[in-house]
C-alpha cells in the first residue's frame, strides 16, 4: 500500500528532528565530557550523527524515500520523480523537524530552548566545503540508487561520518541543518549570518552531484537496451 502525503510527510519531519536532536544533542554531550578536546568532541559529535542515519533511512526508507534534506529533495525534484507541490511540502516538514529536534535536544540538557547560535561559520573555504560536502552526498546516493540501492542507508552514514572530518565546515550538507543548528548557541551551531552563504552553496553541490550521477551512469532507456 501507497503512504499517503500525510505519511510521507509525516515521516519526514520526524526523520529530520531525531537527526537534529543527534547532532545537537552529542554535541552538547560531547563538549561536555571531552573535557575541552576538540578533536574528541568532533569524534563523539560524528559516530552518532552518521549512526542515525542509518537508523533512519532504514525505518523511515519506505515511507517517505528519507530524504531529510531540502538538497536532496530539489535533486529528485529536478529528476522529476517528486512534483513541486510535494516537494515544497516536504521541505516545509524537514525544516519544521529539524527546529524541534533542536528544542529537543535543548530540552534534554536543560538548556534554553530558544537559542542563537554566535558560532561563525563563513568565508570561501567554508562554502567550498559544503558545496563540496553535498555535492559527495547526492552524488552518493542516485550512485547507489542504479547500483546499490540496498547499500543506500549504510553508504549516506558512512559518507557523512567521512564528510566531518574531511570538510572544513564539518559537513553540514543540508539546509534543514543548516537552519536547524542556527537556533543552538552549542557546539553543533552556526551563526545565522553563515546561513545564506552555506545553502547557496548546498544547493549548488546537490545539483553538481547529479549532473555527476547522471554522468556516470546510463540512462534506463540504454540499461534497458
Amino acid at each position: 500500500m501507497t503512504p499517503t502525503l500525510a505519511q510521507r510527510l509525516g515521516a519526514e519531519a520526524l526523520g529530520t528532528a531525531f537527526l537534529l536532536a543527534a547532532i545537537v544533542g552529542s554535541g552538547i554531550m560531547a563538549a561536555k565530557l571531552a573535557g575541552g578536546n576538540g578533536a574528541l568532541a568532533l569524534l563523539c559529535n560524528t559516530l552518532p550523527t552518521g549512526a542515525i542515519l542509518v537508523v533512519l533511512i532504514l525505518a523511515l526508507g519506505p515511507v517517505s524515500g528519507a530524504h531529510f534534506n531540502p538538497a536532496v529533495t530539489l535533486a529528485f525534484l529536478i529528476r522529476r520523480d517528486l512534483g513541486g507541490r510535494d516537494a515544497a511540502f516536504y521541505v516545509a516538514s524537514q525544516t519544521l523537524g529539524g527546529i524541534v529536534g533542536v528544542l529537543v535536544a535543548h530540552a534534554m540538557f536543560d538548556l534554553p530552548l530558544w537559542q542563537v547560535s554566535q558560532t561563525a561559520r563563513t568565508g570561501a573555504g567554508q562554502w567550498l566545503a559544503e558545496g563540496i560536502a553535498t555535492f559527495g552526498l547526492v552524488l552518493t546516493i542516485f550512485c547507489c540508487l542504479r547500483g546499490a540501492r540496498d547499500a543506500i542507508p549504510y553508504a549516506v552514514g558512512l559518507y557523512i561520518t567521512s564528510a566531518y572530518w574531511f570538510t572544513a565546515s564539518t559537513s553540514f550538507a543540508n539546509p534543514a541543518v543548516t537552519i536547524a543548528r542556527s537556533l543552538s548557541d552549542t557546539f553543533a551551531g552556526i551563526a545565522p549570518a553563515g546561513i545564506l552563504g552555506f545553502m547557496a552553496a548546498q544547493f549548488v553541490g546537490a545539483a553538481l552531484g547529479l549532473l555527476a550521477a547522471n554522468a556516470l551512469f546510463p540512462a534506463k532507456s540504454e540499461l534497458s537496451a
